[in-house]
């Protein structure tokens, strides 16, 4: 920066913040949590070097990385950014699943109005997503509300047991998951 104010990482090393200082456009005064933390996990040393290997036009995104997998590594010091993806990509799993179940209710329910004889053929409505939550949560189907139960009471399970290895379910400590996005 060069002017009255230094940059958040030359005021945290307490060093003079040069005009051609490297951090001074990423790590701004106002805002000296995100240099501390950036440094504590990788150094100040290693983010300078780092930095100055990423071309000029990426190197905001690069320090946006870093400052997430920092805080990533702050919450969670083994897996960092991994335990997040874990997490969601566990989580996108459910909701699949939870999908696959939905899909097949309704195709039953479609194939047993169609082969009762006597119902009155019925029409297609028009739902938009939330409509069609509103009728899966509302029918008196016994998977779909155990899932939907079994889910409420224990949301640290994120895996399912499928049929080829009834040991798949991932135990994830709830005040870990939680706290990835707070």
């Amino acid at each position: 920066m060069g002017g009255s104010s230094p940059c958040a990482s030359c005021k945290l090393l307490r060093r003079r913040c040069a005009k051609d200082c490297v951090f001074a456009p990423y790590f701004p005064p106002d805002d000296p949590h995100k240099f501390a933390i950036v440094h504590k996990v990788f150094g100040a040393s290693n983010v300078s070097k780092m930095l100055q290997e990423v071309p000029l036009h990426q190197r905001s995104d690069a320090v946006s990385s870093l400052v997430f997998e920092a805080n990533a590594r702050m919450r969670d010091p083994v897996y960092g950014c991994v335990g997040a993806i874990s997490f969601l990509q566990n989580q996108v799993s459910q909701l699949q699943m939870q999908l696959a179940v939905a899909q097949a209710e309704i195709l039953c329910i479609q194939m047993q109005q169609i082969n009762e004889p006597g119902l009155m053929p019925t029409t297609q409505i028009s739902m938009d997503d939330s409509d069609e939550r509103s009728v899966l949560l509302s029918s008196n189907s016994i998977s779909t509300s155990n899932l939907m139960m079994s889910n409420q009471q224990f949301p640290q399970y994120l895996g399912f047991a499928n049929s080829s290895s009834a040991s798949s379910v991932i135990v994830q400590d709830p005040r870990k998951r939680e706290s990835l996005w707070t």
